[in-house]
């Protein structure tokens, strides 16, 4: 089976809320010897963004798209506990993301990811007012601020917070990262926001927050969702 198929019939078993069908996909892609991380990273993640991607063009009902969440919530959970530990904590992360639940959804797997790769995390979630996350970071003075988001709607005070961070200039030291759907989406806004870090993927994200500074390839193609194939729920959305 290919991966593409993997998570086309993944997919499905979310959307249809059928919880047995899916814990035996993951089960079974576990029991092949794939360590959790990859299962997070490349059969969790694309499914996620294939129920946002269908949500947002209104291509799937309310409460598909409610049994999808949580029951892919309740899966990320139940994988993080398979996570190895990463070692020694070398790097800060305070992170935050949007309000909706389908943005705390996508950035848990960034950060259990970044905390298995050996990152200290905090993570707020979302709806945190602006001057509390500024206050939290100017006290906390965190390696990196990471800034999860899926929404459009999302923007505006993301901006601001960077504006004020750089402005101020007093957490010099702190880098921001961002990540999430509305990156994906928006070739060039990273760069655009003049943010230090970025991923189209959780893994991705791990490997730039560790290394601290973008790989040149990434780096030279800002915001670009990549060579993946789209899956054909995806393509019927486009």
């Amino acid at each position: 089976m290919t991966q593409e198929t993997l998570v086309e019939r993944f997919f499905e078993t979310l959307v249809n809320g059928d919880r047995a069908a899916a814990r035996g996909i993951v089960q079974g892609t576990i029991d092949q010897g794939i360590p959790a991380s990859t299962v997070m990273n490349s059969l969790f993640f694309p499914a996620y963004e294939m129920i946002e991607q269908l949500h947002r063009a209104d291509q799937i009902t309310n409460v598909a798209y409610h049994l999808a969440t949580r029951l892919l919530r309740m899966l990320v959970d139940q994988t993080s506990a398979r996570l190895s530990s990463g070692g020694p904590k070398t790097k800060t992360v305070f992170a935050v993301c949007g309000p909706s639940q389908s943005e705390e959804l996508a950035a848990q797997m960034a950060v259990d990811l970044l905390e298995a790769g050996g990152c200290h995390v905090t993570f707020t979630g979302g709806g945190i007012p602006s001057d509390e996350i500024l206050s939290q970071v100017h006290e906390r003075r965190p390696d990196v601020l990471l800034m999860f988001a899926s929404a459009a709607s999302d923007l505006p005070e993301i901006r601001g917070i960077i504006d004020q961070i750089r402005e101020i200039g007093a957490v010099g030291r702190t880098k921001i990262a961002v990540g999430g759907g509305v990156f994906n989406r928006a070739p060039g806004l990273a760069e655009e926001l003049h943010v230090d870090l970025w991923a189209t993927t959780p893994l991705e994200l791990v490997d730039v927050v560790l290394r601290g500074t973008m790989p040149q390839s990434q780096a030279d193609t800002v915001g670009r969702i990549g060579k993946r194939t789209k899956s054909a729920a995806q393509r019927k959305a486009a």
